[in-house]
């Protein structure tokens, strides 16, 4: 099968990345007869942030973060979306004529950004059309998604299948969206979907005493350390539970239950769990940031070996215009 995935250069990825995008595309693709396509987004990082010097040194976190948690590159595919520009906005151009305007008008993740955000750019608007594009271009068969983006691969497969339609051939191949349905949408320090944007992530890269002091800005209710506490309902438990073991999570669920357990502990927990369990990659990450030469190198070979695939789409599609 082919897995694509992709996550935007807006800063260094965060809890919620690692945990809902990064880990879960990495893990399929050590999987028998799976080929990964794994990519920097940072096209549409320009919808969010215009500073030329800071994507690059997002790019290069992005690429470091995915390297320490073992994604294998000689195996698979790992690119920037920016050196195979051409073709993926000259794709999207093509993908645009056949989208209707009402299904981006419709689009979840616009509103709830147009909502919140000042800079409300035509790139935002736009953007499935451009995530559309980054999928079909390389033949991607499944797409490792939360279910925040679920409607944005449904909209790829319409637009595509509208193209297959028109040209009564499969021009495009219709990926399927795949959802881990334990790590769906991970809640930030407010209870919210963890966000850059909205400034309630967790960097598990932080020193120590910086990742600690993150954990600490948790959002939790005022019950009394004495009083029994409702493990569901708070955040630094739902965390908690993505990460710890099956008699962790009974444990901490107990403590909750029990009374004389408070918020602080919970999060000092969270905190010797994180340390634990990321540990390795937390490493790692230090060491490839230290030599970017090497993130570089492995791009460049992902590029040149992914090249070939995208020419070959947009030389499918201008056959049908007659380009």
């Amino acid at each position: 099968m082919r897995i694509l995935t992709g996550i935007q250069a807006s800063g260094k990825p965060h809890l919620g990345n690692i945990l809902g995008a990064i880990i879960p595309a990495i893990e399929l693709s050590k999987q028998v007869g799976n080929d990964s396509f794994l990519f920097i987004a940072d096209l549409h990082t320009l919808t969010s942030l215009k500073d030329g010097e800071s994507i690059r040194n997002n790019t290069l976190s992005v690429a470091a973060a995915w390297l320490a948690f073992g994604f294998d590159t000689e195996k698979n595919y790992f690119y920037r979306q920016s050196k195979l520009a051409p073709y993926h906005t000259e794709l999207m151009w093509y993908l645009n004529c056949f989208t209707p305007f009402p299904m981006l008008a419709n689009a979840h993740s616009f509103k709830d950004k147009a909502e919140k955000l000042s800079d409300v750019n035509a790139g935002l608007f736009t953007y499935p059309v451009l995530q559309a594009a980054d999928i079909v271009l390389y033949d991607a068969q499944i797409i490792p998604v939360g279910k925040d983006q679920r409607q944005h691969i449904e909209m790829t497969r319409d637009i595509a299948n509208s193209v297959n339609k028109k040209y009564n051939k499969d021009i495009f191949v219709l990926p399927e969206a795949k959802i881990n349905e334990e790590v769906m949408t991970i809640p930030g320090v407010d209870g919210a979907k963890m966000s850059k944007s909205l400034n309630n992530y967790i960097d598990i890269f932080l020193p120590e005493n910086e990742l600690l002091k993150q954990i600490k800005k948790i959002v939790t209710d005022t019950t009394a350390l004495e009083d029994p506490k409702d493990p569901d309902q708070d955040i630094t438990f739902k965390l908690y539970q993505l990460m710890a073991s099956k008699s962790e999570i009974a444990e901490m669920r107990a403590n909750y239950l029990a009374g004389g357990y408070g918020y602080g502990h919970a999060k000092q927990a969270l905190f010797n769990l994180m340390l634990q369990y990321f540990k390795e990659a937390r490493e790692k990450f230090d060491y490839y940031l230290a030599h970017p030469e090497l993130i570089e190198e492995k791009l460049q070979i992902g590029e040149k070996k992914v090249k070939p695939i995208a020419e070959a789409t947009i030389a499918r599609i201008r056959a049908e215009f007659k380009f």
